[in-house]
């Protein structure tokens, strides 16, 4: 008798505990996204350090010598760069960057 009694009260609490639960479990999933997320903006913005990088040999007169194999370079960056943009679809990257190639664009005119 004592068993029945016991899981008699334990099915009168099972409800509440599905509940809380099913609530955290999307507050996890959520959070894991946007860890994913930041860590992947993150690394966008390492890919266009890069790229701001290979650039700028370019221009460095020491560096001609080797401009094909950074002209190389910096095109995969570039490759990359909309891959990865387009895998974890973050456009708003991609915009800004068109913004900001306006911006230099203008400056140098």
């Amino acid at each position: 008798m004592r068993r029945e009694g016991f899981r008699g009260q334990h099915r009168q609490h099972e409800g509440r505990h599905h509940g809380h639960r099913a609530e955290s479990v999307e507050i996890k999933a959520e959070g894991a996204k946007t860890f994913r997320r930041k860590r992947a903006i993150t690394f966008l913005a390492h890919l266009e350090t890069k790229q701001d990088t290979l650039k700028k040999q370019l221009e460095t007169p020491e560096l001609q010598s080797v401009n094909p194999i950074i002209v190389g370079e910096l095109k995969a960056t570039q490759e990359i760069i909309a891959e990865f943009v387009q895998q974890f679809e973050l456009y708003e990257f991609e915009e800004y960057a068109k913004i900001k190639k306006d911006m230099e664009n203008n400056t140098d005119a």
